[in-house]
């Protein structure tokens, strides 16, 4: 009776072990995820300045002319 509780006993503890490490992969995930949308605000907010940039260039440009 003893190798089968204990064999009830790990698997339960392996199911722990694996919600555990499910639980941090699902965290580090939303940590990532968020750190791309940042990420993507951040280069919009660079694409958008440089076009700013450079009509105010080309502006500068077509005067000189």
């Amino acid at each position: 009776m003893f190798w089968p509780m204990l064999a009830v006993v790990l698997g339960f503890c392996g199911i722990a072990v694996l919600g555990v490490l499910a639980i941090r992969v699902f965290v580090e995930a939303q940590r990532l995820g968020q750190q791309v949308a940042s990420t993507t605000r951040r280069i919009n907010r660079a694409a958008e300045e440089l076009e700013v940039a450079a009509t105010h260039l080309a502006k500068t440009g077509d005067a000189i002319r």
